[in-house]
């Protein structure tokens, strides 16, 4: 089926792998992956979840007040304490953007798709990633948790993504290198690109708005 609206993933799609930013993020703060793995994941655990994000990017907690309680585990654990109140600065810092997968977004826009940004987003990282690609050259629409009170994998994210863009679910694309967020968007009658590497996801993109000649109706308030 057609694709008429394609919304991306920023970090681990337009940027390097997860892993890969935090590996070079613990190789400058000299600390174990393992053992920061470890406290984010007992501190993400008392709010009950696993997903690592969800604390800070609607947010449930401030990042600083995140990063003391991580801090805490670091320091009763493994007697390390890092002592930061943002991550923004260490974790954007030489961060590379995935120009490939840009110019893939550019085509697809070039080919009359909408084309949007859909993160989980942390309010003090939103400065940080602006530098990193012009919003308003590359997306007709951004979408970022902690600003409009939804995040992925929730239903509620994909309607609202869905209605800003005019666009059908089953006409809307998203692209994401998490799997719970692909299949939360299928549950909302989406396509999607389970993003794993960049040529592959667009040669599909390529794919799925080649027979588009003009701009999507807006078809929702």
């Amino acid at each position: 089926m057609t694709v008429r609206a394609v919304w991306t993933d920023f970090g681990g799609v337009l940027t390097p792998p997860i892993s890969h930013t935090l590996s070079s993020f613990c190789a400058r703060k000299g600390i174990a992956v393992d053992r920061l793995s470890h406290a984010i994941g007992k501190v993400t655990a008392s709010f009950g979840t696993d997903d690592v994000m969800e604390p800070i990017d609607t947010p449930l907690i401030t990042e600083a007040e995140w990063l003391r309680r991580i801090d805490a585990v670091l320091t009763q654990e493994y007697g390390i304490a890092l002592g930061l109140t943002t991550l923004a600065d260490d974790w954007f810092d030489g961060r590379e953007t995935n120009h490939d997968w840009v110019r893939a977004l550019r085509g697809a826009r070039r080919r009359g798709a909408f084309v949007g940004l859909i993160s989980n987003m942390v309010p003090t990282w939103d400065t940080h990633w602006r530098r990193m690609t012009d919003p308003d050259e590359l997306f007709d629409d951004v979408l970022l948790s902690f600003e409009v009170g939804h995040r992925k994998p929730s239903a509620a994210m994909f309607e609202l993504a869905a209605a800003r863009a005019g666009v059908p679910a089953e006409h809307c694309l998203l692209v994401d290198d998490i799997e719970v967020n692909c299949a939360g968007a299928r549950a909302a009658g989406w396509q999607t690109i389970h993003f794993t590497d960049t040529a592959e996801a667009s040669a599909r993109l390529d794919a799925l708005t080649a027979p588009l000649s003009t701009s999507p109706t807006r078809e929702f308030a």
